[in-house]
């Protein structure tokens, strides 16, 4: 532990010290001015006290606070979430996924609106491509959301990241709202985007989202292995994405509304590959070109009864090259074109005033097509049933739910997995012993992932066939949460801790074989995973101008192969789970002007299971600085800003051979008409 905290201290301090207390000094030393009698302008003060969380764990982060962390996608703005560990493989065009609380990315529901984002064929979401553009707020729910009108896919994963896009909120007196913004800098970046908001009618609204960006992605970076300090310039990282969202909405009234969403998304961009012994060199291309159309409808009738369906209809073609790659082929050149149905339906009803109990089932079927020769061509064929039920007991609060999924597929070729049926329980309390800002919360979860198409059947070819067995996931977690408003100059201050406890069996993992390309897919074993996350929250008010805020997110996490004592890793941290992880945000507002530091230290990691110096990950630490701007200009209001991303210039890898950016900078620009 002294180690880890002299490392975090060393970072910390050494890089940022100076500015961390220029950032939090209180904003009276700047205010000590000689006593003057002035006539001020009234100004409407609201504070933004963090709501007490709910009987499961969670985390948000809205619009107004994107830039603050610098963010311009959903990966950016989660990353400093306490038991969040994202993988990313560096650049503008690097995947980027997410893993939370040991979990791999597949154990991770991604909402879009309350639907599900979902990826039969390799069950991982890219957070890279996720656009901050019209996202209104981001929360992330450990086990589940609290809300028990939900699909029933919300309660199959262990965590939930809900995505949540700005709706209209127009008069008649200015029927449409236009933003155009530009973000530019570092790499070639060119990134406009707009946004049109229209009021039709007292009912009737809509928002377009689209944005453009351009990057040619090249960064430099130093490789030292054998002693040396060798720049080189990182190559294949081009970027060329178009993205273009509407919605619809209709409303009645709270308890009528209806919404349509239609999103289109083109990329075409390099995967640059890993630099091993100094060879950067990649030729690897990815295309992908989706599009998805959902609607949802909700009704609230004076029994109280409340209805919920939502539809969702999706295509996404992933076409990827490597022409370099060697096989008879001259390469590789594969073509997928996935599709979806879903539908879901959700009832709620208020049996007493403090007793709520819902119904929700979701029906899906999910298709994928190759070139590959004598592909299998699946088919999932999806059905959860979820019933929940919540009640409140003056300080106490029960909930709970029983999940039964029932999965069945087909193939053209090989044998298809047997059919699934699971019963996955939820239960979760919360107490307010004895101050209404304290709570005590506990949770247990089932859940379980069926395999991927890529892991059932990618390389089932020539009647090769596979069984492996899904994955099945247990968490229990214990935790404290604190929130106080303050009526002297703290505006409040919030604070949690959970401890948990998770264990997974039949985790699916790839074994490389002889051919590379072959890999053999199997069910491990047992991985347990203890750990532990802190977060603490504070803000003062305004004074004279300014005001100061600090969030800091601590995460422990041992995660370790459990399954076999004579294993030469047993016991041993699983890949690319780092013990310690923090992150901290500060920042200081006077009057329209606002300056944020951004710092994330991680501990050393392993890239394969056995702990030993040849798998060895030096840890990091990366430091962020925004400055931003607000002012009217002809009534129409302005917002600049600027950004420098790893400030100190770190050389440093969160996938091994995948070295990260260094310092960059973003200048962006955005107006309201």
């Amino acid at each position: 532990m002294a180690i880890i905290l002299q490392y975090f201290l060393k970072h910390i301090w050494h890089k940022s010290k100076c500015l961390l207390l220029i950032l939090l000094l209180p904003s009276q030393l700047f205010a000590q001015k000689k006593d003057t009698t002035k006539n001020l302008k009234e100004v409407k003060v609201s504070s933004s006290i963090p709501k007490l969380q709910g009987v499961t764990p969670s985390q948000s982060i809205s619009s107004s606070d994107f830039d603050r962390y610098s963010a311009l996608t959903v990966a950016d703005a989660i990353r400093d979430f306490a038991g969040v560990n994202i993988k990313d493989y560096g650049g503008i065009g690097g995947i980027k996924t997410v893993s939370v609380r040991g979990f791999g990315a597949n154990h991770t529901a991604i909402l879009y609106d309350g639907v599900e984002i979902n990826d039969a064929e390799n069950g991982q979401i890219d957070l890279g491509k996720l656009n901050l553009n019209g996202v209104q707020q981001i929360t992330l729910y450990n086990a589940q959301p609290d809300n028990i009108l939900t699909p029933a896919r919300s309660f199959a994963s262990a965590s939930v990241i809900a995505i949540k896009t700005i709706h209209p909120n127009l008069t008649a007196d200015k029927p449409y709202q236009i933003l155009l913004g530009l973000n530019g800098g570092s790499f070639g970046l060119l990134n406009p985007y707009l946004q049109w908001q229209q009021r039709l009618s007292n009912t009737w609204s809509f928002v377009v989202n689209s944005y453009l960006e351009n990057a040619n992605g090249h960064y430099k970076y130093k490789t030292n292995g054998d002693g040396t300090d060798t720049t080189q310039t990182r190559t294949n990282t081009d970027v060329s994405d178009q993205e273009v969202d509407g919605a619809l909405y209709w409303a009645k009234n709270d308890s009528n509304k209806f919404n349509l969403h239609i999103n289109y998304y083109n990329s075409d961009r390099g995967l640059p590959g890993a630099v091993i012994y100094y060879n950067p060199f990649s030729d690897e291309r990815l295309w992908n070109r989706d599009v998805f159309l959902q609607s949802g409808y909700e009704h609230t009738w004076d029994d109280g009864i409340h209805l919920l369906l939502n539809t969702k209809l999706s295509q996404e073609y992933t076409h990827y090259t490597d022409k370099y790659f060697l096989n008879n082929s001259g390469g590789l050149n594969d073509q997928y074109t996935q599709r979806e149905a879903y539908q879901s339906v959700a009832l709620a009803y208020h049996l007493t005033s403090n007793w709520e109990t819902s119904y929700a089932a979701d029906v899906s079927f999910s298709k994928l097509d190759a070139n590959l020769y004598n592909y299998a061509y699946p088919s999932r064929f999806t059905l959860l049933n979820a019933l929940a039920s919540k009640l409140t007991l003056n300080k106490w609060l029960f909930q709970g739910n029983l999940l039964n999924t029932y999965v069945t597929e087909q193939v053209r070729t090989g044998k298809p997995t047997p059919a699934e049926t699971v019963f996955s329980p939820t239960l979760m309390v919360s107490f307010q012993p004895f101050n209404p800002n304290l709570q005590l919360r506990a949770f247990y979860k089932d859940s379980f992932r069926e395999p991927t198409f890529d892991e059932q059947y990618y390389f089932a070819i020539n009647n090769i066939s596979r069984n492996i067995k899904p994955e099945y996931a247990k968490q229990y977690d214990l935790g404290i949460t604190y929130r106080k408003a303050f009526s002297n100059w703290l505006d409040y201050v919030s604070f949690s801790i959970d401890g948990y406890y998770n264990m997974v069996t039949n985790k699916i993992v790839a074994i490389p074989n002889q051919n590379p390309v072959i890999a053999s897919i199997i069910n491990l074993g047992k991985v347990r995973i203890e750990g532990a996350d802190i977060s603490l929250k504070t803000q003062t008010k305004v004074s004279n101008g300014w005001r100061e805020m600090l969030s800091v997110n601590y995460t422990y996490q041992y995660a370790v192969d459990v399954t076999n004592p004579n294993d030469s890793y047993y016991k041993q941290q699983i890949p690319y789970t780092p013990k310690n992880t923090l992150a901290l945000n500060a920042g200081v507002d006077y009057n329209q002007m606002g300056l944020y530091y951004n710092q994330v230290l991680s501990s050393s990691r392993y890239f394969l299971s056995n702990s030993n110096s040849a798998n060895y990950i030096n840890g990091y630490g990366t430091a962020d600085l925004s400055f931003i701007y607000k002012l009217t200009v002809g009534n129409k209001p302005l917002v600049l800003s600027a950004h420098a991303d790893n400030l100190f210039n770190e050389n440093y890898m969160i996938v091994r051979s995948f070295p990260m950016p260094g310092r960059s900078f973003l200048l962006s620009f955005q107006i309201t008409i």
